[in-house]
């Protein structure tokens, strides 16, 4: 099993999501985040003043996964979160030690 962490741009989700669905993946979670990486943020100009925006809005989305799937997720999320642009977000992918399904105490594979 794995665990994939992904930070896309907010704009993204819906394709990502859908795409998802359609490969097989039944559940995650996402979260609204802020951060920067390598882009270290961005200037705008409010009402004629420009000001610095350290902490851009990101999306992260968690998967636990069968490690048969996990390439494919990776796969689908880089090809519908993907502009080619800084700022298009970054994958982890761990091992996942154990999963156990609270309602019925399912464990491993069974649990996801």
């Amino acid at each position: 099993m794995q665990f994939i962490t992904a930070i896309i741009k907010p704009n993204k989700l819906t394709q990502v999501h859908e795409a998802l669905l359609k490969i097989g993946v039944e559940g995650m979670t996402v979260t609204e985040v802020k951060g920067y990486g390598r882009q270290k943020g961005h200037s705008e100009i409010y009402l004629g003043a420009e000001y610095q925006v350290v902490f851009v809005p990101k999306i992260k989305i968690e998967i636990a996964a069968s490690t048969e799937l996990t390439d494919k997720i990776v796969e689908t999320i880089i090809a519908e979160a993907g502009t080619g642009k800084i700022g298009d977000g970054k994958i982890f992918v761990q091992d996942l030690k154990e999963t156990i399904r609270i309602r019925t105490s399912e464990k491993g594979q069974a649990a996801l």
